[in-house]
């Protein structure tokens, strides 16, 4: 038993979706405050929340339980030959103890998504039986079955069912007893009581709490509302919760349960029973298939070893032991499997003709990816740094992203899922909350305040990117002011401000995917995803990214980008109309024609360069080489244009600004890009040359400048100057250097990333300017249904002189004018102008 006074066992949070209204934040620090030794979270049907709880829990010094309250089937889980209207199912709380308890719990979490839902994830007796080991279950609220069967006056029934429960769970199954005031409880309690006292089932007392604070319960009202579509000032409403469905301190559930008080001192007797000890940081990487006698690593090193010849005429010296210290690296870390895992799916992908990125993120840097056709940009020549990428200095899982084509990203999903197993991959949920606008929008529905009022309300937010309510509402505001000229606003606005944040509902993270070496229901509660015959089907963890990652799973982003379906069907035009293949493999990004056509500003279809403001940058820097167009990408972001910054740059690379290094020695480092710092590699670059720092160390140092946290800079300025003094760097210079660092590293990119993107860009403008026919015709077929990008291509095929008007181009008639015509006054829709159509339309 732990000591304490009481502990709540039957607790909702907002992902009990528009049921809860508590913030798993909330929660915690209700329960610090009237010092709770622990606390449980049970919400319907779901494990959402569990890791987000169990980690701040711990780090408040507060036991965390994790459970949830189960839909338990009347009968079969699988059978859906059932009224609709009826409660074919009865709610069951259960609490893991320990480790087997946590994983049976998902299981039988999974399951119920799995196999048995039908409006609600249900289990049944035949699996709580089968994995009841490590569990504590209690008989629920006046919604479970055992209550309802006593408010049926079945009491045989009941105590029958309860005696089930008893020979399943042992001592550790319990009887609820709850008092929000509600008249049926009172019948369940009484018969509770005497039913302990026949059987010896235990009792304790709960308050299933849905929201936090006593003053909530008008903003959960508000949620409730807004989950079933009701008026807030509809008075005839069935009211489902009180006043009373708060997290309350133990001195008012000993006053509600004073005559029994062993009911109380057993939610003690159940805290002490859980110690589940979840291990955080150890990674769970999945394996790869290797053929008898090979290991990951040995089977990694042959691939790299064969792909560094295929990629270089001459193997330097100096290439092999840049592969060998980098697949060093990737042996010590553990991640040879991660890579030959890419490394697989990427050549599958390759192999279908599916348009694969060059690479995004930091992996552009790694010469191992690039010998495995991971990436497609040679680290080497552009002076990536692998560091930049995985640092043994700084153990971390690596993290690949690739970019497919939109069209057949699904595709590659698939083959992973048939490779490793269904039960081992799965898409990973996200939580759609409540912003700011869509508070106050979703509040004065249920308040009853006209559409057209509550936009207007909308409007007085400023448009900016993850304001918040609190923030609009600063005083002066109009919001501010609005409020104390209207009561009903104020009010709509305080209760926007509690549900502000709330989870509204569920979808899939638009690329993450899990690839696990266990079956995933063992680790993770899972739901399965059947909204449509797509990329949805399948699983999809319950966990969002951050808590998969904490648990050490593999993740993987499989983006899909539009832009590589437009370059492969362009590609397929050319060699379909010109019998000419390119390969872009063999380019070395120094086309004149593709650079004449970004200096004239034709930048429209040409990837991360068509808005107003990149085409002014674009016709300002006037790009000729490779390094300007990464340069760009990398420079047009709110920092360096505020800041005069991108003036500095372009100022220096046509002549009117000299030409200046910090120290002579970093001339090699800056040269390309004039001087100036524009990427992070070049800030560990320059710590490696002037401090001596390994490139490992400089990354830690160029993540300090990120983050600005005042210890670890202070620690490495130290370190920084200590090193240029041993390098004969005078300390005026070393100091002024650190702290032009420091400034700098707000604006510097991963230039990594911006160079693989920049591939792309150049690719786009070269077949734009080559093959301008076959470049629109594939722009205009690859933006089926974005209104947008096809009048683009419209008015670009015209200005061209390319014949857009056909008399029909699909079964209704429709002729490609009416179809333009209609989407730019919002009349007309394009998704039945068919791909081939547009093909022979531009032809």
């Amino acid at each position: 038993m732990v000591n304490g006074n009481f502990v709540h066992c039957h607790v909702h949070s907002q992902y009990s979706l528009l049921d809860g209204a508590s913030r798993i934040s909330d929660l915690i620090k209700r329960a610090t405050d009237l010092g709770m030794p622990a606390l449980a979270l049970t919400d319907h049907g779901v494990m959402y929340g569990a890791i987000e709880f169990y980690y701040h829990a711990k780090k408040a010094g507060i036991k965390p339980i994790i459970g949830m309250e189960a839909y338990v089937a009347l009968g079969d889980r699988r059978n859906r030959q059932v009224d609709k209207a009826s409660k074919h199912y009865g709610h069951l709380v259960l609490l893991a103890k320990n480790g087997k308890g946590y994983e049976n719990l998902v299981k039988l979490n999974t399951i119920g998504h799995v196999e048995g839902y039908y409006h609600r994830p249900r289990i049944d007796r035949e699996v709580l039986a089968k994995f009841s080991e490590g569990l504590i279950a209690l008989s629920a609220c006046i919604g479970g079955h055992v209550p309802q069967l006593v408010l049926q006056q079945r009491y045989q029934a009941a105590e029958e069912l309860s005696l089930w429960y008893q020979s399943t769970f042992g001592a550790d199954f319990y009887l609820e007893l709850q008092n929000h005031g509600l008249a049926e409880q009172k019948v369940v309690n009484k018969a509770f009581i005497e039913l302990s006292e026949r059987t010896g089932i235990p009792l304790v007392a709960t308050n299933d709490s849905h929201f936090t604070n006593p003053g909530d319960t008008r903003a959960h009202d508000a949620l409730i509302c807004i989950g079933t579509g009701k008026s807030i000032l509809d008075t005839n409403r069935r009211m489902t919760y009180g006043p009373d469905f708060y997290l309350k301190s133990a001195e008012e559930m000993q006053e509600i349960f004073r005559e029994v008080p062993l009911a109380i001192s057993n939610t003690l007797e159940i805290a002490g029973k859980c110690d589940l000890t979840l291990e955080f940081g150890r990674t769970r990487l999945p394996s790869y298939p290797l053929s008898h006698g090979d290991t990951a690593e040995s089977y990694l090193a042959k691939l790299a070893e064969e792909g560094l010849r295929q990629r270089y005429a001459t193997v330097t010296p100096e290439l092999q032991e840049r592969l060998r210290y980098e697949l060093g690296v990737i042996a010590t870390m553990g991640f040879p499997a991660y890579f030959l895992i890419v490394w697989d799916f990427i050549g599958w992908a390759k192999r279908q003709g599916i348009p694969v990125g060059p690479g995004r993120g930091s992996v552009a840097g790694s010469l191992v990816a690039y010998c495995l056709g991971i990436t497609e940009l040679d680290p080497i020549k552009y002076r990536l740094l692998f560091e930049r990428f995985l640092n043994p200095e700084r153990v971390s899982m690596p993290d690949i992203d690739i970019d497919f084509c939109i069209d057949r990203r699904v595709e590659v999903i698939r083959y992973v899922r048939e490779k490793y197993g269904e039960d081992r991959v799965s898409q990973i949920v996200t939580f759609n909350t409540m912003k700011a606008k869509a508070a106050i929008k979703d509040v004065a529905r249920v308040m009853g305040l006209p559409f057209a009022e509550a936009n207007e309300l909308c409007k007085k937010v400023p448009d900016r990117l993850d304001i918040t309510l609190q923030e609009a509402t600063q005083e002066g505001t109009e919001l501010h002011l609005e409020m104390q000229r209207n009561a009903n606003v104020a009010e709509i606005i305080e209760l926007a401000k509690r549900l502000e944040g709330i989870s509204r509902n569920t979808s899939v993270h638009a690329a993450g995917v899990l690839i696990s070496k266990e079956p995933l229901d063992q680790l993770v509660p899972l739901i399965r995803l059947d909204r449509d015959k797509g990329e949805s089907s399948g699983l999809a963890s319950q966990y969002e990214m951050k808590y998969l990652e904490m648990l050490g799973l593999l993740k993987m982003d499989f983006l899909g980008l539009r832009n590589l379906t437009m370059i492969g069907r362009a590609l397929a035009l050319i060699e379909q109309n010109h019998g000419k293949r390119i390969d872009f493999r063999q380019d070395d990004y120094s086309d004149p024609r593709a650079y004449e056509l970004l200096r004239s500003g034709d930048t429209i279809g040409i990837f991360q360069v068509e808005s107003e403001g990149m085409t002014k940058l674009i016709r300002k820097l006037q790009p000729t080489c490779f390094e300007d167009i990464s340069a760009i990408l990398a420079l047009y972001r709110p920092g360096p244009l505020q800041s005069g910054y991108v003036d500095e740059y372009v100022d220096r690379k046509h002549g009117k600004k000299p030409i200046e290094y910090p120290h002579p020695a970093l001339e090699p480092i800056l040269k390309d890009t004039y001087g100036t710092m524009v990427y992070q590699e070049q800030i560990m670059q320059i710590a490696q040359v002037l401090a001596s720092y390994s490139l490992g160390g400089a990354d830690l140092l160029r993540r300090a400048m990120g983050k600005k946290k005042k210890e670890e800079m202070d620690q490495q300025r130290e370190v920084f100057l200590e090193g240029c003094e041993k390098n004969g760097v005078a300390k005026g210079s070393a100091v002024e250097l650190f702290e032009k660092m420091t400034k700098f590293s707000e604006y510097c990119f991963n230039r990594a990333h911006t160079a693989a993107y920049a591939v792309i860009t150049y690719q786009t403008a070269y077949l734009k300017a080559h093959y301008p026919r076959e470049y629109l015709a594939a722009l205009l077929s690859s933006y089926e249904g974005a209104t947008d990008k096809i009048m683009v291509a419209v008015q670009n095929c015209r200005q061209m002189g390319i014949a857009v008007l056909p008399p029909d181009i699909n079964s209704s008639g429709m002729d490609f004018t009416a179809v333009s015509e209609g989407i730019r006054f919002g009349l007309g829709a394009i998704k039945n102008v068919g791909t081939a159509a547009v093909e022979e339309i531009l032809r």
